[in-house]
């Protein structure tokens, strides 16, 4: 299932992702740092959402209440609580 998700307080615009087969896949943010998205993308797929959204969930940016990470959570709690 194909997931786009409109971030809020983050340099990014969007974050897409996939879940197939209880498996995070192809994690993707529209805008932001290019860099930091690769690297986040890497370490969080092949996770179970449950899991990748407790990792990340709270994770600020700066002086923002929330981050890319935090907000791939929430995209992920989004998308488990619409199941």
């Amino acid at each position: 299932m194909h997931i786009t998700y409109d971030a809020k307080g983050i340099c990014a615009s969007k974050v897409e992702f996939d879940v197939e087969e209880g498996v995070i896949k192809n994690i993707s943010f529209v805008g932001g740092c290019d860099g930091n998205h690769k690297g986040l993308a890497a370490l969080a797929e092949g996770m179970t959402p449950e899991e990748a959204a407790k990792r990340m969930r709270g994770i600020t940016c700066g002086p923002r209440k929330t981050s890319c990470p935090d907000q791939l959570a929430v995209a992920l709690e989004e998308f488990l609580k619409n199941q």
